[in-house]
This record gives structure tokens, sequence and C-alpha cells, in this order.
């Protein structure tokens, strides 16, 4: 298991001065054998010291001695650099790479650097596939037991971490890290497809879920696909019936707040999206991308009273009114009901001297 090497010795330096016992397993050196075969026991995989609190084993009972002072709460030693604290100096040593810059432990899947090797380590269980944490509230699968228990946070309600800019609080202080970046208006992640640009690497990668036109998470409610479950999330509010977030101008209710600051700019009369094809000019750009259907020729959403076909679901759904009979709006002016807000809007040109189509 070791392997004396006391060649070239210095006659004025004791053996014990000398590491000459070295590991064939992790060519860790020590100066005496008998600490070289307390050190052995680590790599033979027997662990007979067993922690009382949470149950982790060591091989040695010096492991244990140590893991005991992060139950005692005590941490004795600080950072200089960022006030941290830690139970062990050793993991203060590790933490102080952090602070120097130096990032020598390259991952060869997508050459992200790391200052400590156990970071790297634990980076490497993210390219694996293998998520044996599992969340007991949401279903939801880690990695590592560390992501876990950060993600844990998440239902505990508690947000200790605010954002000095906009107040939004945040249950973990990487979280916010990266919230301020919104604000700090740097997007260096673009996408490769439609030049979006994006704050986070993560948004990106969850982004480009969009173009890969793979929908895994479909609403039970009206079977409508989408790429990403935070999507879905967001759609089932449209079926949950509350809307909380009402439009001062008009009055009308939105299910998102989102969605509400997006229909506010059909009040503002900011058009800044134009079709190239037509120069008709949008508010948002995805009602521009919904417009550009129109032009593409394709029809895939077809009526089944009628059969006439639309570029767009939701023109479908608009003019599925005609045949339900259903009319619910009406003119002021002679009591005439429409099934279209647009129809009454053509048809009050009538009283208006405008002409009628």
């Amino acid at each position: 298991m070791f392997l004396i090497d006391n060649e070239n010795v210095p006659d004025t330096v004791s053996s014990a001065e000398v590491k000459q016992f070295r590991c064939l397993e992790c060519d860790k050196a020590f100066p005496f054998k008998e600490s070289l075969i307390r050190h052995a026991v680590v790599h033979s995989g027997v662990k007979n010291f067993k922690c009382d609190e949470c149950g982790k084993r060591f091989a040695q009972k010096a492991g244990l001695t140590q893991h005991l002072l992060i139950h005692s709460g005590v941490k004795k030693f600080k950072c200089d650099k960022c006030d941290k604290q830690f139970t062990q100096k050793t993991n203060l040593t590790q933490h102080l790479l952090t602070h120097s810059g130096v990032k020598n432990f390259k991952c060869d899947e997508c050459g992200k650097l790391f200052a400590k090797k156990n970071g790297l380590t634990q980076h490497l269980l993210s390219h694996s596939g293998v998520k044996n944490f599992e969340c007991d509230a949401c279903g939801k699968l880690f990695a590592r037991k560390v992501n876990l228990t950060q993600h844990l946070l998440s239902h505990s309600g508690v947000k200790n971490f605010k954002c000095d800019e906009c107040g939004k609080l945040f249950a973990q202080k990487c979280d916010l890290t990266k919230h301020l970046l919104t604000h700090s208006g740097v997007k260096n992640f673009m996408c490769d497809e439609c030049g979006k640009l994006f704050a986070h690497k993560s948004d990106l990668s969850k982004h480009q879920l969009s173009h890969s036109g793979v929908k895994n998470f479909t609403c039970d409610e009206c079977g409508k696909l989408f790429a990403q479950k935070v999507s879905l999330t967001r759609h089932l509010l449209s079926h949950s019936g509350g809307k909380n977030f009402k439009c001062d101008e008009c009055g009308k209710l939105f299910a998102r707040k989102f969605i509400l600051n997006e229909h506010l700019l059909s009040h503002s009369g900011v058009k800044n999206f134009k079709c190239d094809e037509c120069g008709k000019l949008f508010a948002r750009k995805s009602i521009l991308t919904e417009h550009l259907l129109s032009h593409s020729g394709v029809k895939n959403f077809e009526c089944d009273e009628c059969g006439k076909l639309f570029a767009r679901k939701v023109s479908l759904t608009r003019h599925q009114l005609i045949h339900s009979g259903v009319k619910n709006f009406k003119c002021d002016e002679c009591g005439k009901h429409f099934g279209r807000k647009s129809h009454l809007t053509r048809h009050l040109l009538n009283h208006c001297g405008g002409k009628s189509f």
C-alpha cells in the first residue's frame, strides 16, 4: 500500500522532516510509516466512525471529530474578504481560492473553470444525467444534495435576500445575484436562431427549446403544448378564472402581470415592431410574429362548421363566435348586437357618417 522513497535524503535533515512514505493510491506523502498506514484506511472503503447527529460515516476518527464541528454551530474561522465563517480551517483555506481569481480545474464537457477540484467534481454530476435527490414538495430532481437543499428554500416561503433596485425578495442569495443582472442591462448570451439576447445562460438554454419544436408539456384543460414547464404553469392561470391584474385604462382583467404590461403598450400608442411585408406597425413583437403568419400562406386551423381555414388559432376562435350565435356586443345607438367587437366598431361608422363594410 505504501512506497518508501528515501533516496537523496540529506544527512542534515531528520527522517521526520522528509516525507518519504508515499501512498500508491493518491500519491500523498507522509514523514512516518504509521501516518501512511492510518491514511491507507481512507482507500479501503471501511468507515467505522459514525456521526450520531446525521448518520454520516468516516474512515478515521479525526474525520468524525472535524465533522462534528458542523453540528456544533461554532464557526471560528472567518474570511477577511467577505466575512463568511467556517467551522474548519481547511474549509476557509479552500474558500479563499474563490477570491484569488485562479481557476485551474477545467470541465472537459463544457469548458467551465473552477477554483477548487471538489467544485469541478460536483459540477460533473450535472453532465452525468443522474439525479438521485428528489424534492418531496414538487418532485423536482437534482444531481447534488446541496442543490436540493437550496431548492427547498423556495418552498419555505422565507425570502431574506432583497433587491435594492426593485425591492423583489429571493429565498437564495444566488437567485438575487442572477436577478441583479437584469438591472445591469448586460446581456451577453445571444440566441443563434433569432438574435434575442439574455442576461443568463440558463435563460438562453430555456429559450432555445422554443426553436427545437419539441413540446413535451401538455395542458390537460385545452391540449395546448409547451416547450417549457414554466410556460405551461403560467398558461394554466388562464383556466383558473383568477384575473387579478386590471388595466386602469380600459378595465380589462388579466391572469398574469406580464400580460397586463404587454397590453398597456396598446394604450401607449407606441408601435415599434414593423412588418417587412406590408409595413404594418405593432405595439408588441408577439403580435407581429402572429401577423407574419398571414403572409406565409400557411393555414393550419380549420373551422369544423364551415371548413374555412385560418393562419392563426386566435383567428379561428374569433370566427367560431359567428356559428355560436352568441352576440355580446351591442350598439348603443340602434340596439343591434354583434358577435365580435371589431364588427361593432365597424358598424358604428354608420352612425357617424362613415362607410360601413
